[in-house]
């Protein structure tokens, strides 16, 4: 059960998942994928009731998947009473009508439902006018296999041309509702640009990550700040920024939105400005969930989204976090202690060699190793403002 802004107790709704097993992917990672979209899915307020997928080189064109594994869906949504499905890739307009016809029952894709989270947990102005142009493109390329028809709020005499269709008109309403969004977006960019050229010469320091992996927990702790953080994905979509000072050397911290496996593309295009903090930053820290079974697959996501937005190159921490929630899911009762130490040592020492000593692993949540994590955020920043404010690194 769920409930909304005024107190109204709502039924969750009843989750199907589909996934495509491609060539190369194995059985445990089609069922780490439909893990994520069944998290997914409960943040945005839907139970899943079953998992499908089936083994193909290439999705279907017309159904995605197959008409035998499409008649197996409709057979069981059919029967539980099912209130949507959702697919764990992005479909064609023509894809999601033909779907919808033939198994009789709401259909959306991956990017349609990580739309709405963001939609739901949008706060500020920037954040809403960020999520609704992502929408508006969405939308756009699938308007004709979609159609619906848009409610009109412009329009009058001569503002149709002669001969054009609805799904043109349709068409028209969209790309200017998208460029009056850009439009906004600007206006907002610039007032954000000049806040933070306000912030003076302070070294800036960015967490980033895959999204759940204790961000927000970890700005608390090392700002002693309140910012909003729970177990669901996308809990942060707003940039949150602080400024810290540890032995006399003030910094700024900022907090930024998760990134997430076949994290749209126009939520990467209308979030850059947004992202703006990390491309800004000296210094990234690149937060990571060691208990997550894919934690490298997740790490190489991150690593890719910064190459998009031209900051992989920066200086870096990698901060494994969830140290406490590893041990208890790799390390048996009946190991000893020389053992469990002599097997994070060798974690240690793997990811040492990786990062070439800028790693560090941490519990965010029971304020394990936080000191020695201090340390070296401390020397990071300070060594950077020898190369960059001279001056001012005398004082600190």
């Amino acid at each position: 059960m769920i409930i909304d802004k005024n107190q109204k107790v709502k039924e969750e709704e009843k989750a199907v998942l589909v996934g495509l097993m491609q060539q190369g992917q194995t059985e445990e990672q089609i069922n780490e994928y439909l893990d994520e979209l069944a998290f997914l899915a409960e943040t945005a307020g839907a139970h899943t009731i079953k998992r499908f997928y089936q083994r193909m080189e290439h999705p279907d064109g017309r159904t995605f998947v197959g008409s035998g594994k499409l008649q197996e869906i409709k057979e069981y949504v059919k029967a539980k009473k099912a209130d949507l499905v959702i697919f764990d890739d992005e479909l064609t307009g023509a894809q999601i009508n033909n779907i919808q016809k033939e198994i009789e029952t709401k259909v959306i894709d991956r990017s349609n439902l990580i739309l709405d989270i963001f939609a739901r947990r949008a706060r500020t102005s920037q954040a809403r006018v960020q999520v609704e142009l992502a929408q508006y493109q969405y939308l756009l390329p699938r308007l004709k296999g979609l159609w619906t028809h848009l409610e009109r709020q412009g329009g009058g005499i001569g503002s149709r041309g002669p001969g054009e269709t609805e799904i043109e008109t349709d068409r028209r309403l969209v790309k200017d509702k998208i460029a009056f969004l850009r439009g906004k977006l600007k206006e907002i960019d610039k007032q954000a640009f000049t806040q933070r050229k306000e912030r003076g010469e302070l070294i800036r320091v960015s967490l980033v990550g895959y999204t759940n992996v204790g961000k927000s927990t970890l700005m608390n702790l090392l700002s002693k700040s309140e910012v909003f953080s729970e177990n669901k994905l996308f809990a942060t979509l707003d940039t949150t920024t602080r400024k810290i000072v540890y032995e006399n050397t003030p910094f700024l911290l900022s907090d930024t939105v998760g990134f997430i496996r076949k994290l749209p593309h126009h939520l990467v295009e209308s979030f850059k400005s947004t992202l703006d903090e990390v491309r800004e930053a000296d210094i990234l820290m690149h937060v990571v969930d060691i208990s997550h079974p894919q934690h490298e697959e997740q790490i190489a996501v991150v690593n890719k989204t910064l190459q998009e937005l031209k900051a992989f190159d920066k200086p870096t921490i990698m901060v494994f976090n969830k140290m406490d929630l590893y041990a208890a899911k790799t390390f048996d009762e009946w190991l000893g202690d020389d053992v469990k130490k002599q097997l994070e040592e060798e974690l240690f020492h793997k990811w040492s060699n990786i990062t070439e000593g800028n790693s560090i692993f941490i519990s965010a949540t029971e304020r394990e190793n936080i000191e020695a994590l201090r340390t070296k955020i401390l020397e990071r920043v300070r060594s950077l403002y020898k190369i960059r404010y001279p001056y001012k690194a005398i004082q600190y």
